[in-house]
Order: C-alpha cells, then structure tokens, then sequence
C-alpha cells in the first residue's frame, strides 16, 4: 500500500480551459506553479471545484497523467472519485493508479442519497479495490450523504482508508474525530471559512479552495497555526475571511477563477451550463477580491515557500 502524510494544504485545484473549451495545460502550469512556489503539500484534481460533473473520463486522466508530470514527485497528486456506480467507481481507482495517482479523494455515491449499508458497501468496495490511500470527502451539506463517527467505526477496518475531509460545517466534528478515533484518520478541513478554527482544533491539514488564488497566504496561515503563532495567523485570516466566503456559494467555481484572474494565476473560462459572471453579481464579488488586494498584508517571513526552504 502506498503511503503519504496527510497533512498541510492541499489545494482542490481549478480545472483550466481554453476559450475553444479544451483543457488549458498552459494556464494550468501556471497556477500549479504558484502553488509550488507557495510551498503546498500536495494537489487534489476533479473535485467540486474542479468541475469534476463536467469532465470526461479522458479528460480527468488526461489532467492526472500531466499534474503527475509537472510535479514530478515534489508533493503528492490527489484524485478525486465522484461516481454514480461502484462499478464506474472502482475503474477511476484502478485508472488513477495506473496513471501515477499517489491517492484518493472519495465521495459518497452520486445523485442517489445512499443509506448508511449502502454507503459502507459502496466505499469499502472501492478500498478493497486498490492500494492507493485514501481521504473521504464528509460533506453532507452539499452532497447529502454523511459519514458518520459509526460509520467511520466501521472504515477503520480498511487500512487505506486514512483521512476524511471535514466539510460537515461542524468544527465540534474534528474534536469529535480525535476523541473517538485519536489519530486513527487524519483529519484535513474542508470548509475555507472555518479554516482556522478547525487546524486550531487539530485538524491535520487543510483542503482548500481560494488557495488557487492566494496560496502563499493559504500557506501562511497553516504553518502559523502549526506553529502556535496564533496571533499572526489570526491577522492573516481575518483579512481573508471575506474572500475565503466565496467559497461556500453555489457559484463557488465562478468566483474562485475570477479571484485567480485577479491574482494573475488563472483564467476565468468555466465549462457549460457553468456561466462566466455577469451584471452585480460579478461587480460584487470583484468588490470583494479587489478590497482585499488593496490591503494585502505582508507575511511573516518564513510562513510561506517551499518546505526546504521555509523558516516554520
């Protein structure tokens, strides 16, 4: 079985497309080297930020092989499994394997709210399927299945199973997690806006969405946390907290490339039914990317960079 540290951020990245809605490999480069830059400890690829509902099978193992390549061993590379069957479910793993993914992000069923059997079979089957680790995405808010600390009970048997991302809106959960289970499942944060408080709770790392835009702040606040530098890091995430909102709104996509525009590390093409901004709804929310850029704050040196190189 493969292995790796679940822990630090791991941006659920953007997928980038051209203007003839093919995958953008040269816009994609750019904002994954941002994020090298920033020091992240790994990539998630096809999640809800992803556009994952909108990828073609091709399309997805298309973007693992080339993430794969580019990072070249540098952090780990994440692919999420967000399927319909357990059939379709269990071919992504294998296809993930095979196309050089170092582990798993995996949802509950698709489109059917499976009951508590349902989803323990489901999951566990995909597990029994493959060596690759795996990270369950807990996110009953927007999937409406949720995992529960029962349910996880019953995981525990599965040794690849090793991390959930905590996207249940509940911080009480990580404390939950860590009670029931000690250090069982690592446990990464799932919810931008409550960030902090859940790495302040123990949570192990963050999955994060406006880190596409701002990684090297993403990256600041984790490590000042990890490093009890509260104080500093509070400074930092309140200053992001308005643009870390963005992304829990249905429009999460949407708003999170028109941040990376802003930032110049991204492009603003969504893929259909998905539609760029238009009229208030975009001048608000350049309103609120635009308020943040003019009162940027400085980092801590030391807070961001590559793990060799940082001072934290």
């Amino acid at each position: 079985m493969i292995a790796f540290d679940w822990k630090g951020v791991l941006p659920a990245v953007t997928t980038k497309f051209t203007d003839n809605d093919e995958l953008d490999f040269d816009a994609f480069d750019i904002n994954l080297n941002a994020q090298l830059e920033a020091g992240v400890d790994g990539f998630i690829l096809g999640g809800s930020l992803g556009e994952a509902s909108v990828l073609s099978d091709q399309e997805k193992y298309d973007l693992l092989a080339h993430t794969v390549a580019f990072v070249d061993g540098k952090v780990p590379v994440i692919l999420n499994i967000a399927e319909q069957t357990t059939k379709a479910a269990v071919t992504c793993a294998q296809k993930a394997l095979d196309n050089g993914a170092d582990g798993l992000m995996l949802l509950p069923p698709m489109r059917y709210n499976s009951e508590e059997r349902e989803t323990i079979t489901y999951i566990s089957t995909i597990a029994k399927s493959t060596p690759l680790p795996i990270m369950i995405y807990n996110n009953p808010v927007d999937y409406k299945v949720e995992i529960t600390l029962n349910m996880f009970e019953q995981l525990a048997a599965y040794d690849n199973i090793q991390a959930v991302k905590e996207s249940t809106r509940n911080v009480s959960n990580v404390t939950r997690m860590i009670n029931r289970f000690g250090d069982r499942f690592k446990i990464l944060t799932g919810v931008d806006p409550l960030a902090m408080e859940s790495l302040v709770m123990g949570a192990n790392g963050w999955v994060a969405g406006l880190v596409d835009a701002f990684p090297k702040e993403t990256v600041a606040i984790y490590r000042l946390v990890k490093a009890k530098r509260y104080d500093e890091a509070l400074a930092i995430y309140r200053w992001f907290l308005p643009v870390l909102e963005l992304d829990i709104h249905p429009k999460l996509v949407q708003y999170i490339k028109l941040a990376e525009v802003a930032t110049g590390i991204g492009t603003e093409n969504v893929r259909a039914p998905r539609l760029p901004l238009v009229g208030a709804e975009r001048e608000k929310v350049q309103k609120i990317i635009s308020d943040a850029l003019a009162v940027r704050p400085v980092l801590p040196v030391g807070s961001w960079g590559k793990i060799s190189e940082a001072v934290i």
